[in-house]
């Protein structure tokens, strides 16, 4: 699979068009952006490690019904999907209080929901992204209900096979954002990526933060919380 013209550069992941006017390559960058853009920066070794756990997540669950855009690995940064076409909703699965949730209800991190919540932002930069529900998602012709349905489905089951698999890491699966795309056929399949850029990760013993979180918050050891979420997941 050749690399051709760029398609897209966003704040992670380049796009490459290739030969297969169905299948694209993506290239994942080092480059680190928060708080909606303002704050940037670098994390070295991220791409790499964004990407192989990205691709070993979106196999694992295949395996377990869920349709992804995965094809192929190429190497550490780089790696061939189904193209597709984003569906502009990102869907937030939360299992325990954190990050903007605790702050917009004023309640304290740590509180362990007794079933998992979904929402929904409209992805939009312009906007900053604002936080919409299925009716407005309708109304602005984003998705139609069925497909809204579909995507409710498949990210509570990413939830339940992912939060168990990461348990037995010693992991907790505190929140993560997902993002859905449509083949030309119109099925819909999770794209984009499952890394530290996009869940939260928390040890199950001590609560420390093995994600993006340390970056945001400026709490130093970003670099070491994603190579410790690296070896837990493939042991090096």
């Amino acid at each position: 699979m050749n690399k051709m013209n760029q398609l897209y550069e966003g704040k992670a992941k380049k796009v490459f068009a290739t030969e297969d006017a169905e299948k694209v390559i993506v290239s994942y960058k080092d480059d680190a952006t928060a708080l909606d853009g303002l704050k940037k920066g670098t994390i070295a070794g991220k791409g790499s490690i964004n990407n192989r756990m990205s691709n070993y997540l979106m196999q694992l669950l295949e395996k377990q019904g869920v349709k992804t855009h995965f094809v192929e690995e190429l190497n550490d940064n780089e790696t061939v999907v189904k193209k597709v076409s984003i569906v502009p909703l990102e869907v937030i699965i939360r299992n325990i209080s954190a990050g903007s949730f605790a702050k917009r209800y004023g309640v304290e991190e740590g509180i362990v929901f007794e079933k998992p919540t979904i929402e929904f932002s409209y992805k939009n930069d312009d906007l900053h992204d604002p936080l919409i529900n299925s009716y407005h998602a309708l109304a602005l012709g984003l998705a139609t209900e069925e497909e809204i349905n579909t995507i409710k489905t498949m990210a509570f089951k990413v939830n339940e096979v992912l939060k168990e698999y990461f348990l037995n890491l010693n992991v907790k699966l505190v929140d993560f954002k997902l993002e859905f795309g449509r083949l030309t056929d119109g099925t819909i399949v999770l794209a984009d990526e499952i890394s530290p850029d996009t869940c939260r990760f928390w040890d199950a013993d001590t609560n420390e933060k093995l994600d993006k979180d340390r970056f945001r918050r400026d709490m130093g050891g970003v670099e070491d919380a994603y190579q410790e979420m690296m070896r837990r997941v493939f042991g090096e």
